[in-house]
């Protein structure tokens, strides 16, 4: 690359110090306007508490960036034995920062929560210790601090690619207990604002983390800088979309007016989606122009643009850890809190009674499949697209069967059904039904994995995307056992006994993360049995056809049974009929449910059967058909 008024180390200096420099000055500034550093009226923890707290997480967002990106890089971008292992060291020294930074911000919160001075005698350790093992704030920061000090051992000690993905979904985990730390929304969407901020946070980090990282391996990159830079992009437009989405949620909740925006907090808000706004910008000047002459002449207004873009980004974060210390907006309207039963138990009033009109009208967010639906069909026809582009042809039956699987999960998630679901037993069964069965045949029927082979064009350089991890991941010999007839059969028959009549229940129904997991793990099996009977053979559908008899009997169970489930839930939700009729009408939903599986089942058989070349005129069968057709004729 030439050399010019901006060559590599001096990006490196201008873009490692305009970032840090932009998040410093954005944070002191954004105190000062939103009030985030001001003294307290009473038990105001001093100055050093005031501005140290906001700092403190400051340095930690920072760190996550950096160890995310990092390993992000590790995962899908960087190929070369030399440059991921630069990456693993800057993620394992970020990671120590994070771990530090987390551990003094923990500590100055308990001060700032508490009003103590700091000390060293017995009892301000006894309450620290309190503050960290039973109250959620200071929970979080214990786990989050634990978790990084695991990264930055692993960082150093693991150097298998999978295993080191293994890594970056840890480093994902310890991010997490950061996003209940932000303000709470209004009253029954506290969920909903904790998933935004949770997206809003990996995906900014693996965003800013993954630039700078890029930036720090200039030197080591050498020649492969503009491919590294095409696929980053490629990644950055993900993470772009994402935060976009993730930060209006999060602002339309914590907001929720227009008028709203000329206070503090909303126009610190404003301030951010004006950076976002810019970023959004360097970004599509970056796709568009420079990634493909970062090599050439235009390598100097690269680096420009990549320091440019640090800066903003840097501005964007020092906001962001101010906002944490910005009071929102106070709605003066607010209703009285609903103290019915329902909204105790689930957070949100009772819905109106069930009818067809009422599951099409009611909607509640789930922001966390409702971007993994957006993200899977807008990968799965930019597949379709590159291969029209290319004068191949996808079969349009297999787009529409993809699509519908995406727009019934959104509906099962965020749609009426979901809405119900938290509320009636026999809604929560029709949601398992679309989960574990109705979606996952839509998904399998598409292929996606014969897309993602065609239309993904395969890495030689060592590095790996998600056409290599899919093909390793599909030849390891414990996702092959998966797909064994036996394992298929087991997981089948036993899927409905343990996620109804085991302790995991009440956490599926009654917890938020239990039931994105829930999810999660219907939608796996699915495929998993699905997959299987479509393509395995008879073993792996008799399989399925087991699993289908299990769910029937666990119907019929439900429709006769006299035993209520999670009576303290369901039997408490204030219905004004009684809940063992609607826990019969959902065994009544599993039974009609069940007879999918053997629908289609019988359909492929009946497919393979009309396809199946002739028998040999020596076989059994042969033999068999004609002596059928002798004694029919002798008769």
């Amino acid at each position: 690359m030439p050399s010019g008024p901006l060559d590599a180390p001096a990006a490196r200096l201008l873009g490692t110090g305009g970032l840090v420099a932009a998040s410093l000055l954005a944070l002191f500034v954004a105190l000062a306007f939103g009030g985030g550093a001001a003294a307290l009226l009473v038990d105001d923890p001093g100055p050093i508490v005031r501005i140290g707290l906001p700092l403190g997480k400051l340095i930690v967002d920072l760190a996550v960036s950096v160890t995310l990106g990092a390993l992000a890089l590790v995962a899908l971008v960087l190929g070369g034995s030399r440059e991921i292992g630069r990456a693993l060291d800057i993620a394992a020294a970020a990671a120590g920062v994070w771990t530090v930074a987390a551990a003094v911000t923990g500590l100055l919160t308990f001060l700032s929560v508490t009003g103590l001075p700091l000390s060293f005698d017995e009892t301000f350790g006894a309450q620290l210790g309190f503050f960290l093992t039973s109250v959620d704030t200071g929970e979080a920061w214990l786990v989050t601090t634990l978790l990084a000090a695991a990264l930055t051992v692993l960082c150093f000690a693991v150097r298998s690619r999978p295993a080191l993905l293994l890594v970056l979904a840890l480093a994902v985990a310890a991010v997490l207990p950061l996003a209940g730390e932000g303000h709470s929304a209004g009253a029954g969407t506290h969920e909903e604002a904790v998933a935004a901020l949770a997206l809003h946070l990996v995906f900014v980090a693996v965003w800013l983390g993954g630039l700078l990282t890029i930036l720090l391996l200039r030197r080591t990159l050498g020649t492969t800088l503009a491919e590294v830079v095409a696929r980053y992009s490629a990644l950055a437009l993900l993470c772009f979309c994402v935060v976009a989405v993730s930060g209006y949620v999060s602002a339309e909740l914590r907001i929720g007016a227009l008028d709203r925006l000329a206070t503090p907090y909303g126009l610190l808000v404003v301030a951010k989606v004006l950076a976002l706004l810019a970023l959004g910008a360097i970004g599509a000047v970056h796709r568009r122009w420079i990634v493909r002459r970062a090599q050439g002449g235009a390598a100097r207004w690269f680096w420009m643009l990549v320091v440019a873009e640090l800066a903003v980004m840097g501005v964007a974060t020092g906001t962001a850890a101010a906002l944490a210390r910005t009071s929102p907006p106070v709605d003066d309207e607010a209703a009285v809190p609903d103290d019915s039963p329902a909204a105790v138990l689930t957070g949100q009033a009772l819905p109106p009674p069930l009818d067809p009109a009422q599951l099409l009208v009611q909607a509640r967010l789930e922001l966390v499949w409702l971007v993994a639906a957006g993200v899977a069909a807008a990968y799965y026809l930019a597949g379709v697209v590159r291969l029209a582009r290319r004068g191949e042809r996808w079969p349009v039956a297999r787009t529409a069967s993809w699509l519908a699987g995406v727009l019934v999960l959104v509906a099962v998630t965020s749609g009426g059904v979901g809405v119900y679901a938290r509320h009636l037993f026999s809604a929560q069964m029709g949601a398992g039904a679309a989960l574990g069965v109705l979606i996952p045949v839509l998904l399998v029927a598409a292929a996606p994995f014969g897309l993602l082979a065609e239309a993904a064009v395969p890495r030689s350089d060592g590095s790996r995307g998600v056409r290599e991890w899919v093909e390793l991941a599909r030849g390891t010999r414990w996702v092959r056992s998966l797909a064994h007839p036996l394992v298929v059969a087991v997981v089948a028959v036993l899927s409905p006994w343990l996620l109804l009549y085991s302790p995991a229940f009440r956490w599926f129904v009654t917890d938020a993360a239990g039931r994105q997991t829930v999810v999660a793990v219907l939608l796996v099996t699915g495929v998993l049995v699905v997959g299987a009977a479509l393509h395995r053979g008879r073993a792996a559908a008799l399989g399925a056809v087991a699993g289908a008899l299990s769910w029937a009997a666990v119907g019929v169970l439900l429709l006769v049974g006299d035993t209520l489930l999670l009576v303290d839930w369901y039997g408490a939700m204030g219905w004004p009929g009684p809940a063992i009729e609607d826990q019969r009408r959902g065994g009544a939903v599993l039974l009609v449910a069940a007879a999918l599986p053997l629908a289609i089942v019988g359909a492929v058989g009946l497919r393979r059967r009309r396809e199946a070349p002739p028998r040999p005129a020596g076989s059994p069968e042969s033999r068999y058909r004609s002596m059928l057709e002798r004694a029919g004729r002798s008769g």
